[in-house]
């Protein structure tokens, strides 16, 4: 259904009672352990709530203030076109990338390869079984990349779960042949330090460079000891990938990063990197780095260049993401506050934790600075029940705006406005109401994407949808089209 209410009519003070406090305590003194983010090797979490918390869930659905169980609600501009169940891949649902007229979904279970020649009916090409999340995926020329951050018995598609305390298991990148979108092939893999939690390719003409994001060391594991203070840069010749080889491990915290707990409460200890974008065209990297955010040179692409760091140790808990502006002046930092396992989008946790922050790049060359200018976190009321945090997104390319839609999980999907850098603002919605009023669930958008005129979401439990905004600001988008398209290797959309 569309929903005819507008954001502030669905304001509510939700989740105000003395069970949300003790979750904000929780929250503010967990350590990295505690807040491990996203989701484990098992699909959707769920966790006991009290009785107050599920009757105010109920009422609060009764009374219209947020939708009900599974109902769909969105803002007029959006149109709800497609959804295609999970099928043979039963996992957790995980990120996306975009070729031509396909699109690659990531799955804890391996990817799934889509036909999008018909954004209304979607028709599903190819289900790859390869198990190891968190399966993050990309996409370039006939190469597909796919990570693994849990340990296995070894790197075939047919491993097992092993633990990381023997030598033996495996955790990296996988590489596939995509000439035939109906039969992707297994052709290489490289062991990295700590796993691939996620990766960002930086394309060239023969090869192709992969910065890979691990953390959590531990003394116990012979393949991940700390400190772990960089990442792995891997090289893939494009005509012999089974020749792919790390041929970096840059230092990209020389201090040890951010200390975290006791030092900063609440704050995530830098032990490596959970994301990276690039911005290739203008030799830029953005880096979401647990208690840091980075910016860094990546003119020479296997030996990347610090160019500044901040933290957030007042309402950041873990650098989860980030995206730059078309005009290389800003960038938008994540914060997955509960490591993507608490319901935090509520009045108990306010505004700005678990909020976006947005970042202006200040001067020049070596010499640029990030400097905070605002947070941005969705507003729509959501129960104690509903995991929601902010994840991943992507530009909405309009020239002269600052557009992006971004994933929430059962926040739903998110597209708004930062064009002023200190008031942002939200101009469209698509969400879900709760998967359940009786217990706290993981699910909702993993990743939201523009993509050749429509947005595309995977669902971490629903699926993978198609929506279509219609809106004056936005619609100028409609008219870039991209062939490829990795998020974490963003183009210049209007260089072409």
């Amino acid at each position: 259904m569309t929903s005819l209410h507008t954001t502030s009519v669905r304001r509510r003070r939700l989740g105000v009672a003395a069970a949300a406090a003790g979750l904000i305590a929780t929250l503010l003194t967990a350590g990295p352990a505690a807040a491990t983010p996203d989701p484990g090797d098992t699909a959707a979490t769920r966790s006991g709530i009290s009785v107050s918390q599920q009757a105010e869930a109920e009422a609060a659905i009764k009374g219209g203030e947020i939708p009900g169980v599974d109902e769909i609600v969105h803002s007029d501009n959006i149109e709800h076109l497609a959804n295609v169940p999970k099928d043979a891949l039963a996992g957790t649902n995980t990120d996306l990338a975009f070729q031509g007229k396909y699109a690659f979904a990531g799955n804890y279970d391996g990817f799934r390869i889509f036909d999008v020649s018909n954004p209304k009916k979607p028709r599903t090409v190819a289900q790859v079984l390869c198990p190891g999340s968190q399966n993050d995926i990309s996409v370039s020329g006939d190469l597909l990349f796919l990570s693994t951050d849990s340990s296995r018995s070894d790197n075939s598609c047919a491993s097992t779960t092993q633990p990381a305390t023997e030598k033996s298991s495996w955790e990296g990148m996988k590489v596939f042949d995509i000439s035939d979108k109906r039969n992707p092939k297994y052709v290489a893999a490289v062991e990295t330090a700590c796993g691939s939690h996620t990766h960002t390719i930086i394309p060239e003409r023969k090869s192709v460079y992969v910065y890979v994001s691990s953390y959590s060391p531990n003394e116990t594991f012979p393949d991940c000891q700390p400190p772990h203070d960089g990442i792995s840069v891997i090289k893939v010749p494009r005509s012999a990938p089974e020749k792919s080889r790390i041929v970096n491990f840059p230092v990209l915290f020389a201090d040890g990063g951010n200390p975290g707990a006791p030092t900063n409460p609440g704050v995530s200890k830098t032990t490596g990197c959970h994301d990276i974008t690039v911005l290739p065209s203008k030799d830029l990297a953005a880096g979401a780095c647990m208690g840091d955010g980075l910016l860094f040179s990546i003119k020479d692409p296997e030996n990347p260049k610090i160019i500044d760091r901040v933290q957030d140790n007042v309402n950041f808990a873990f650098w989860h993401s980030a995206t730059f502006n078309q005009g290389a002046d800003k960038v938008v930092f994540t914060d997955e506050l509960g490591g993507g396992g608490a319901a935090t989008c509520n009045d108990a946790i306010g505004p700005n934790r678990g909020a976006d922050g947005i970042y202006d790049i200040i001067g020049r060359g070596d010499h640029r600075k990030l400097v905070f200018r605002s947070y941005f976190k969705i507003d729509r009321p959501q129960a104690d029940t509903e995991v929601c945090v902010a994840h991943n997104g992507s530009i909405i390319p309009v020239k002269g705006r600052d557009l992006m839609v971004q994933a929430w999980y059962q926040g739903g999907v998110s597209v708004w406005d930062f064009t002023n850098s200190s008031k942002p603002k939200e101009i469209a919605y698509f969400e879900r109401g709760p998967v359940s009023t009786a217990a706290v669930t993981t699910a909702g958008p993993w990743s939201a994407y523009y993509y050749n005129g429509y947005i595309y979401s995977n669902d971490i439990a629903k699926g993978f949808d198609v929506l279509k905004l219609d809106d004056r600001r936005t619609d100028p988008a409609k008219k870039v089209r991209l062939q490829e398209l990795n998020v974490q290797t963003q183009p210049d959309y209007f260089d072409r």
